[in-house]
């Protein structure tokens, strides 16, 4: 072969190889990188409210829970998170109608809640009214029974014995899934993708997020994002989880607001952990703040057992912090009683000016350009004051609009006075509707279970 021809087939090759190399970096780069989860326009002023399906009417049905939506889309909530809706595994499981999230069918519903119809005619009704719709998601784990046991067993973890294993012992109704077969990985992506596609929910809440290997949500994230407007909350908190994430739990936040609530922290261990939280987390993400959930309330306590006549104070820092505040269903009627997690046990909803306080406490996140949901809201001033060293005060300002918040954390009455001279003006207290001018010197008397939100006009 004369030399120039080996040459031009010397350097086609290397091109090819220059080629396949580039191709390949080119897709590690793009594996590598995370998501752009830049949040859903209309979850800006979001508020966030938890369904629990079994237990939130006597008949536990989706049609049964449908009849409520004009009641909440009058309360103000935006986003409907509900509780698993999948079949529940009947093998090892918890009390008599065991746990929801011990899934039996990813592509299902319980048909205690009715059908896959039923479901869809649900998603129809809330969309009409306004309402996005997630649904928990739990990945980490599945019922016994399964229906991906039999015809895939190793999709599993197993003991040194070959035995499936719980991710937790305590977790005995569920066994763990392995999350380094990639065709269990590619499944489950396919089965996120599904109830978007079928039934046009609006995003997830994924159930124990943090024990589920990060580059799996990174990958769902990419999978999802495209198909619509997805909102996708994490039951975690750690700051490196965030990426595939539009928003995480503030547990640690609730924490340490019990333990204000309770006298064993201070108000400026709070502050701290707000300015903590700005430098740990990416401006855009919603830190998700509560006073109840599931967990807590079957588990530890209601609101007013944990916070006692703080609930309601700790409840208006939930909605004017800078965060995305939740509603466990029952909380808008003062619901004051453990759920029961494993049995029938129908929340009581009882009339009372619980819902109204809600209401304006949404009203309020949904008009003032402060309150907004990550980096388009204002970050948390802690206002100078003397006298009660408990008075929890601080302001949010935005737009040339302004929140000043006076909370009392603890179990008594409080004293102080304000020392910010920049506060003076004309307020509207949100809850009571009066309206009070400050000087920036005015002094305040809070009875136990009493906040003020005074908004400037």
């Amino acid at each position: 072969m004369p030399d120039s021809a080996m040459l031009k087939l010397l350097a086609l090759a290397l091109l090819a190889l220059l080629f396949i190399f580039a191709c390949s970096a080119s897709s590690e780069e793009t594996a590598e990188t995370p998501p752009d989860m830049t949040p859903p326009a209309w979850s800006r002023n979001a508020v966030i409210y938890e369904v629990n399906v079994r237990q939130f009417t006597t008949a536990g049905t989706f049609a049964a829970f449908a009849e409520h939506l004009p009641r909440l889309r009058e309360l103000g909530v935006d986003i409907l998170w509900f509780m698993p809706i999948h079949p529940i595994g009947e093998l090892n499981r918890k009390g008599s109608l065991g746990s929801y999230y011990s899934v039996r069918d990813y592509r299902a519903v319980n048909p205690e809640f009715g059908s896959m119809d039923d479901w869809k005619a649900l998603v129809n009704q809330a969309h009409a009214l306004g309402f996005k719709v997630i649904i928990d998601w739990v990945a980490n784990h599945t019922a016994w029974d399964n229906v991906l046991v039999a015809d895939h067993p190793d999709w599993y973890s197993r003991d040194e014995h070959g035995n499936f294993v719980p991710p937790v012992p305590d977790w005995s109704d569920v066994i763990d899934l392995n999350y380094d077969n990639q065709d269990m990985r590619a499944w489950m992506i396919e089965s996120l993708k599904f109830w978007i596609q079928e039934t046009d929910i609006d995003g997830y809440r994924c159930d124990v997020a943090g024990m589920v290997p990060l580059d799996f949500w990174e990958d769902a994230a990419r999978a999802l994002l495209p198909m619509k407007s997805v909102f996708l909350l994490a039951e975690h908190e750690a700051s490196e989880y965030h990426s595939p994430f539009h928003a995480t739990y503030g547990w640690e936040l609730f924490h340490k607001s019990i333990d204000v609530a309770q006298g064993t922290r201070q108000v400026s261990d709070l502050f701290n952990y707000f300015a903590q939280n700005a430098a740990r987390y990416p401006a855009e993400a919603y830190r998700m703040y509560f006073t109840s959930n599931h967990d807590e309330n079957t588990w530890n306590g209601t609101e007013f057992e944990r916070f006692q006549d703080a609930a309601r104070p700790f409840a208006v820092m939930a909605f004017t912090a800078p965060g995305f505040p939740l509603i466990y269903n029952g909380q808008e009627a003062g619901f004051n009683r453990r759920l029961l997690f494993f049995e029938k046990d129908s929340i009581d909803w009882v009339a009372n000016d619980f819902a109204d306080f809600y209401h304006k406490l949404i009203d309020l996140k949904h008009r003032h350009p402060a309150l907004r949901n990550g980096a388009q809201g204002a970050p948390i001033t802690q206002i100078a004051t003397t006298g009660s060293p408990s008075a929890f005060c601080y302001k949010r300002e935005q737009d040339n609009a302004r929140i000043v918040v006076l909370i009392n954390p603890i179990q008594t009455g409080i004293n102080f006075a304000l020392n910010d001279a920049t506060l003076a003006g004309q307020y509207r207290e949100v809850l009571s509707g009066d309206t009070l001018n400050l000087t920036g010197t005015d002094s305040f008397t809070l009875p136990s279970g009493t906040a003020k939100i005074l908004e400037k006009l």
